[in-house]
């Protein structure tokens, strides 16, 4: 059963309230927890697909069953497959299963035909761990501001991105992989085809995501599959151009093939057969392939980069930016300490031939200047670079409203009763084991990767690790306000907000400058992304 019959199946049936807490979609009725002291109501562990286990291991997501009667959704339901590699990430989920294809709604409407603007947010965790379950993307915040919200889940890692040539063989399409983004894509066509039941307007339909998920919504707006299902989106720090960017069909048939041949297996039936947790911690050794996105024909008929160029991504408007350290400046020095010197040094190791170049447009003449510059760089080089790529096309190409923003609100300091923890990059903590004190870290200058989740969310107050004051609130009420009035209307402007200016088609691009004093200002380093962007790096 092929995925373009999914919207079919989805959309049987008179969809509407069936009771207080009570929705009927499309496969049946869904019961919730009822109405929240907000007036949210919350939906959790919809399936938005059939389990992706057994026979179904690694094909593009089938339509989900239907049921008779009502169905609990008072619970999240499973995480994907996934190891505790962020050992700060905190989940609310129903363990962890290969029978993960499950979304929540969050819905502030008090009728099925209130046509509220839609929110659908793509958890992060570099498509390795994560889950929508996740305190820090609750959607009852936005969902207060008249947001019909979702946030879902979809497979990872070595179940979200193994290709094979067997696969390859098997598949309608001719091609393989991507069944993480199709997984996305599916969940996109159940919103289409029931979110109206919630209150939601499915022809304003927002996407959005941090990190992995922002690199997700990049990939949604690439897709020929997908550019319909949308009608704005959102990216926090990070696009599939130049950040975990999709290989070639057969570089990641390879690597496939490579995987199967660790496991000592003789095809594709036998991988099928092996377990879920031992192929998860197989695929999780050190030296292991590492499954990417692919350019599978078709998912991605070309690659990302030439859709994008060629104007041929969803025309929508796009709102998105990166952090003021995404990464810390120790990554481009290594030990060596933040001098002129030392950062020409390090450029130049980094960048051979064109380091003279590199070096001239990241040029430092103090010590203070030196570490400022090799946390640019080292940020650019992570995920800065590839935003700036999405936007800048987006702006060149799209035809629809672009707005850029760079976010420097560091977090403030943690809880005094946390004791012996770091933060880490989830927005939880990382705590020592035994006896043994918990790994140092550079204390951060600015705004770390993922700071601004939280803030733009209007998720501080569940987040307990850092002491957040005034100013924190104040910067998460200018940034969620950003983000509903995009949501809302495809502009992030609104009454009493500082002007956020529009991306113009060439020239050096205006953006808005998010901290405890926002404002409008015009980028001052063009030169460094079109010189790594010409470089490749």
């Amino acid at each position: 059963m092929l995925l373009p019959r999914l919207l079919f199946v989805l959309s049987l049936g008179p969809l509407g309230w069936a009771g207080t807490d009570i929705v009927r979609t499309g496969q049946g009725a869904v019961e919730g927890l009822g109405a929240q002291p907000s007036g949210v109501r919350q939906f959790r562990g919809i399936p938005f697909a059939k389990p992706p286990v057994g026979e179904l291991r690694w094909t593009e997501p089938q339509p989900p069953a239907k049921w008779t009667g009502t169905r609990a959704a008072k619970e999240f339901g499973p995480r994907c497959m996934q190891l505790p590699i962020y050992g700060d990430m905190g989940f609310r989920s129903n363990g962890v299963s290969e029978d993960c294809l499950y979304l929540n709604v969050w819905t502030p409407a008090k009728a099925a035909n209130a046509k509220l603007p839609v929110l659908v947010y793509y958890f992060g965790g570099g498509f390795q761990a994560g889950d929508g379950s996740e305190p820090r993307y609750d959607g009852e915040s936005l969902a207060a501001r008249g947001i019909v919200t979702v946030t879902i889940s979809y497979r990872l890692g070595v179940f979200g991105f193994l290709a094979h040539p067997e696969l390859t063989r098997e598949s309608a399409h001719h091609g393989s992989g991507n069944y993480a983004l199709l997984d996305q894509r599916a969940a996109l066509l159940w919103v289409k085809a029931n979110i109206a039941a919630f209150g939601g307007d499915p022809a304003r339909v927002t996407i959005a995501g941090e990190s992995a998920g922002s690199i997700a919504v990049s990939a949604q707006m690439a897709s020929p599959l997908s550019k319909d299902l949308m009608a704005g989106a959102i990216g926090e720090s990070g696009s599939i151009l130049g950040a975990l960017s999709a290989v070639p069909l057969s570089e990641a048939e390879a690597q496939g093939v490579k995987f199967g041949e660790s496991m000592k297996t003789p095809g594709l039936a036998a991988l099928r057969a092996i377990p879920a947790q031992q192929l998860l911690e197989a695929a999780g050794k050190p030296g292991a392939a590492r499954f990417s996105p692919t350019v599978d024909g078709y998912f991605f008929p070309e690659d990302p980069a030439a859709i994008f160029a060629a104007g041929k991504q969803a025309h929508v408007p796009l709102l998105a930016g990166w952090n003021s350290e995404e990464m810390n400046g120790r990554a481009v020095l290594g030990r060596d300490e933040p001098t002129p010197e030392n950062l020409e040094k390090a450029i130049l190791r980094l960048y051979g031939e064109h380091g003279a170049a590199v070096a001239k447009e990241y040029h430092a003449s103090t010590n203070e200047e030196a570490r400022d510059v090799a946390t640019a760089l080292a940020s650019d080089r992570f995920i800065a670079l590839s935003t700036w790529r999405w936007l800048d096309l987006a702006a060149n190409t799209g035809g629809k409203p672009v707005y850029r923003y760079y976010y420097s609100r560091p977090r403030p300091a943690m809880r005094a009763a946390l004791g012996n923890a770091t933060a880490g990059l989830a927005g939880g903590v990382v705590r020592a084991t035994g006896t043994a004190a918990a790994a140092p870290r550079p204390a951060p200058r600015g705004a770390v990767h993922s700071a601004e989740i939280e803030y733009a969310l209007g998720n501080l107050a569940g987040n307990q690790v850092y002491d957040w004051t005034p100013d924190d609130a104040k910067v998460s009420a200018l940034m969620e306000s950003y983000f509903a009035n995009f949501i809302k209307s495809g502009d992030p402007n609104g009454d009493g907000l500082p002007v956020w200016p529009v991306v113009r088609k060439g020239g050096p691009a205006e953006y808005m400058h998010i901290d405890v004093e926002s404002k409008a200002e015009v980028e001052q380093h063009r030169g460094r992304y079109e010189l790594l962007d010409r470089l490749g790096k």
